[in-house]
């Protein structure tokens, strides 16, 4: 018989994490992400955003003001993550309780809305769609997308973005958190998901929203680093396997360490290398500088290699579970 593994602080069975993965995404693939309301990344947004007004002063604030912001942040950022974490336990800990077949469907429903790959491909593809209309509507897709100024990029910008975003996100939204949950369960991938929002909110120098997070959001933005430096390289191999060539040696290992993040080039510049094209953001970084501009058809290129790429997780989880079972 089966074990099912789990309880207080025990992530559950092997079997039962490769078995989650596949639910998880044929669920996010076929519903798409939960109402706003039940999403636990909005819950976790909602905290960032009361949190971030105690630890980052406004712009107008005294100098003084900024000698402690950086232990606030680190303050508001710790007592979040545990919160999550303890409340991961606790679920965890519940669902390990119930029948084995009970919990791999839960556990598959739980880790679905910590994950959003159906949501980032419809988005990405979209900006061609929008490109096909006109430039103004490709920029005002793509700003769905990014949070730099678009209004002045033009087709092949635009489309560097759209595929530099599928890359990196397929890391943030994807792979990190089912490396996470295969590592540490529950509490590893809600954990995960809290540092990727929380930098997403709080990881900036100088000004945003009217208030100063140079000290405010370093926590977070190194919390995140840490937590995603692992992933991010097995994404960048994740995608070579899901379009296997020989990659440009010195292109690669320039693109990949060319990112002000140790982690947003290994994705992003494999992806530049294996589709031949130069993506780049304006006075921040180029990666594959001696490839083309991207067209449609490099768009269509990427989408197709990362939809092989998450189909062979979830095919490779899905016989990894099977195998366990037999195994058991």
């Amino acid at each position: 018989m089966v074990e099912s593994g789990g309880g207080i602080g025990v992530p559950p069975a092997p079997w039962l994490v490769a078995a989650a993965i596949p639910i998880a995404l044929m669920i996010d693939w076929l519903w798409g992400e939960p109402p706003a309301r039940w999403h636990p990344v909005v819950w976790m947004g909602a905290y960032l955003q009361r949190a971030g007004a105690w630890a980052a002063p406004p712009v107008e604030a005294p100098a003084h003001a900024q000698r402690w912001a950086g232990v606030r942040g680190a303050l508001a950022w710790v007592a979040g993550a545990v919160a999550c974490v303890v409340l991961a336990l606790g679920l965890q800990t519940l669902v390990a309780a119930l029948p084995v077949a009970v919990q791999a469907v839960l556990y598959g429903v739980l880790l679905k809305p910590l994950l959003a790959w159906r949501m980032l491909h419809d988005e990405v593809a979209a900006v061609e769609a929008a490109l096909g209309v006109s430039l103004q509507a490709g920029r005002q897709q793509v700003a769905r997308l990014v949070s730099r100024d678009v209004s002045a990029l033009d087709e092949g910008e635009v489309r560097q973005a759209a595929i530099a975003t599928l890359a990196e996100n397929l890391n943030d939204s994807v792979v990190a958190p089912l490396c996470w949950w295969w590592l540490a369960g529950l509490p590893g991938v809600v954990l995960y998901r809290y540092a990727n929002t929380a930098d997403a909110m709080w990881g900036y120098r100088g000004e945003r929203g009217g208030r100063v997070w140079t000290r405010a959001g370093c926590w977070a933005a190194r919390a995140d680093d840490v937590l995603s430096w692992w992933p991010a390289r097995a994404t960048a191999m994740l995608l070579w396997l899901a379009a296997p060539q020989r990659l440009p040696w010195r292109a690669w290992r320039a693109s990949v360490l060319a990112t002000p993040s140790p982690n947003g080039g290994w994705p992003m510049g494999t992806m530049a290398c294996l589709l031949g094209v130069v993506l780049g953001k304006r006075g921040v970084y180029t990666l594959n500088p001696q490839g083309v501009i991207p067209a449609a058809t490099h768009m269509r290129r990427a989408l197709v290699v990362s939809r092989r790429a998450v189909l062979a997780v979830a095919v490779g989880a899905a016989f990894g579970a099977m195998a366990a079972v037999t195994a058991g």
